[in-house]
């Protein structure tokens, strides 16, 4: 059993790693500022990971710790770019000081695939980022401080990059609501399903339980992990107007959307040869069950 801190272990994705980990019979810490998703067996704190006063103790005897939280998603980022970046930016350099001060053994860090922009598919680690929003600069650079302090200060890391996380718990309403629970709430609710754009735009959606997977064979893995980079996808996409159609034919448009890329769609060879891991959940049947 190990003791594991996870920040924004309330979210959407931390939330699931929270339950994850406590069923696995590890000492859960859990920092978030809201309390959307709590585990009562989990040790809870209600902080902003950003406000430094006592946040050193919560790190103290820590074995891992899971950077989850961060002020998320493409288009809130470009109405609020400086927001995004300070928030981001400074919160990965606070987690990582705070866990080489502590002596954590290694940090597991959320990252994005918006990172590759408009790279051709499929996308490769070793591909020179091309980030089209703020958004996915702040989490570049968080990305970037897991590799020097890997470096400089010998802190094992690991970065993830998810590829379009969906399932239970994921963001329904608002805006910029995460795809598959928005069109799944719009057919519940007799709307139409908004599709941005032409539709034609292509994603490799991840379900929820494989990112915990992924977190969890990062956490076990034997291998020293140094700043190392991992893609986390299903390595298949498809079309907006896809998933669509397998929800509703009642349909509309709404205009496209700056800073996001055309195609997503992840190599994930390097995460199943070191960290033997392999997605299992297939969208389709997801989809199906879910209707």
């Amino acid at each position: 059993m190990a003791k594991v801190l996870v920040t924004g272990g309330s979210g959407f994705i931390g939330s699931h790693l929270v339950d994850k980990l406590i069923e696995l019979g590890h000492d859960v810490t859990s920092l978030d500022k809201n309390s959307r998703f709590t585990n009562p067996k989990a040790d809870i704190s209600l902080v902003n990971i950003n406000d430094r006063s006592h946040m050193i103790d919560r790190y103290e005897g820590v074995d891992y710790v899971f950077h989850v939280a961060s002020q998320a998603r493409v288009q809130p980022s470009i109405h609020s770019p400086q927001g995004t970046v300070s928030n981001n930016v400074n919160s990965t350099a606070k987690v990582l000081e705070f866990s080489k001060q502590a002596g954590v053994k290694r940090v597991i860090y959320s990252m994005t695939s918006s990172v590759y922009g408009s790279h051709p598919t499929p996308h490769t680690e070793d591909m020179c980022p091309q980030p089209l929003s703020p958004y996915a600069v702040s989490k570049l650079a968080g990305e970037q401080l897991c590799n020097v302090y890997s470096n400089l200060y010998n802190l094992e890391t690991a970065s993830l990059r998810y590829f379009n996380v969906y399932g239970p718990r994921e963001p329904e309403t608002g805006e910029y609501a995460t795809v598959i629970q928005k069109f799944l709430r719009q057919r519940e609710n007799n709307e139409p399903l908004t599709i941005v754009g032409d539709g034609e735009q292509r994603r490799d959606f991840t379900h929820v339980s494989d990112i915990v997977a992924a977190n969890i064979a990062a956490m076990e893995c034997k291998d020293p992990l140094y700043g190392e980079i991992f893609n986390i996808g299903s390595g298949k996409n498809y079309s907006i107007n896809e998933i669509a159609s397998m929800i509703s034919p009642n349909q509309i448009q709404i205009p496209a959307r700056p800073g996001e890329s055309r195609e997503t769609l992840a190599d994930s060879s390097k995460a199943k040869s070191i960290l033997s891991w392999t997605p299992t959940v297939s969208l389709e049947n997801y989809i199906k069950e879910s209707l």
